[in-house]
């Protein structure tokens, strides 16, 4: 439920549902961006969730906090919609070209490489929310025993199709852009196409991912 609904500045809602980052609290969160944005409210601009806290941006020529936060209060009697989450199959090449920070993982966690994959394709992941890069996903929760905090130096450039992890979460960067996550590896699936106007982002809040792994030569031939 959401604990405290706030101004944020003149233009926007802030929603806070605490400070726990878990899928209870996620699901909650994007239950309250999904029914909202489907009311299609008159002024609300934009509607961005994040693990734990909802921010509804809106046009103060068209409407006022007060109006968009009876909206929100009004949701807290209607009844869960469906969420339609998708389990999405994402592969993952681990050769060492892509793989960039296995030798780092495996001396700082002290357990073979092996382990490391092993454990991470074991997983299920859940998509908390997206955001840093456009479409970017950020999945949780990996096995404890892989969990690492993040670069010391980020790098400059870190490759589209980068399969990150960090403390409880993984990542797929959908551009070429710096970033200072664990990369263990490359994916040959568009996460972001903004040709696709109507639905850019594969992987949304609440979906789920399994990743598999394919070869060096199947990830080459795979959009062939």
């Amino acid at each position: 439920m959401i604990k405290n609904i706030t101004n944020l500045g003149d233009a926007a809602v802030y929603c806070d549902f605490g400070n726990q980052i878990d899928q209870e609290t996620n699901l909650n969160v994007i239950k309250y961006f999904k029914n909202l944005r489907e009311l299609k409210v008159k002024g609300i601009t934009n509607i961005t969730p994040s693990y734990n806290k909802l921010i509804v941006s809106f046009d103060p020529s068209a409407t006022n906090y007060e109006n968009i936060k009876n909206k929100i209060l009004d949701l807290k009697s209607k009844k869960n919609q469906n969420q339609n989450n998708k389990l999405i199959k994402i592969p993952i090449c681990i050769d060492e070209e892509y793989s960039l920070d296995i030798k780092r993982l495996s001396k700082k966690l002290k357990i073979q490489n092996e382990q490391i994959y092993s454990s991470f394709l074991d997983k299920e992941y859940y998509c908390y929310m997206t955001g840093f890069i456009a479409g970017m996903p950020f999945l949780g929760d990996i096995n404890e025993n892989i969990r690492l905090n993040r670069l010391e130096t980020p790098r400059v450039k870190v490759p589209m199709g980068s399969i990150g992890i960090t403390e409880q979460f993984c990542n797929i960067y959908t551009y070429e852009s710096p970033g200072g996550w664990n990369i263990i590896g490359n994916t040959p699936i568009k996460v972001f196409n903004k040709l696709n106007q109507e639905n850019p982002t594969l992987i949304n809040p609440g979906d789920r991912v399994k990743f598999y792994k394919i070869n060096k030569q199947e990830y080459k031939n795979y959009n062939e």
